[in-house]
């Protein structure tokens, strides 16, 4: 099993953190609609689109911004990701929307990495405790 990797944060593509940050957010969001008794895998699909999509994930970005959640080393991750040059994007969103999604995956990626998983939980329990913005 992996502990927590020492990594220089420049020397990963923000792109493979937010690879990598896609999967720890989406564990978290299906763990906790399990945890309100979803039944139906179809009913957690349903739900799930709530907190997976780029918009809903720009979104819960920008108010957690706006609340000054994050830390100065944080929100430096979160700029080399939303400024990265890539111009692909889901066709059901623009690419500013994409690009906010994918900086909050890169920093939950690289929270991973970390083994940070305190700072990840808190994201989360701010993302999903529904009391947001």
């Amino acid at each position: 099993m992996l502990g927590s990797v020492i990594i220089n944060i420049n020397e990963i593509n923000v792109l493979v953190l937010a690879y990598l940050g896609d999967n720890v957010y989406e564990y978290y969001v299906r763990k906790f609609l399990i945890s309100k008794k979803i039944g139906s895998v179809n009913e957690l699909q349903k739900n799930s689109i709530n907190y997976v999509s780029a918009i809903n994930q720009s979104k819960f970005l920008l108010c957690l911004l706006e609340k000054d959640f994050f830390n100065d080393f944080e929100i430096d991750i979160i700029k080399r990701a939303r400024n990265h040059k890539g111009t692909s994007h889901p066709k059901n969103c623009d690419i500013v929307t994409y690009k906010h999604a994918t900086a909050l995956e890169a920093l939950i990626g690289y929270l991973e990495l970390q083994g940070n998983r305190i700072r990840i939980e808190e994201i989360m329990d701010a993302i999903l405790g529904g009391q947001l913005c």
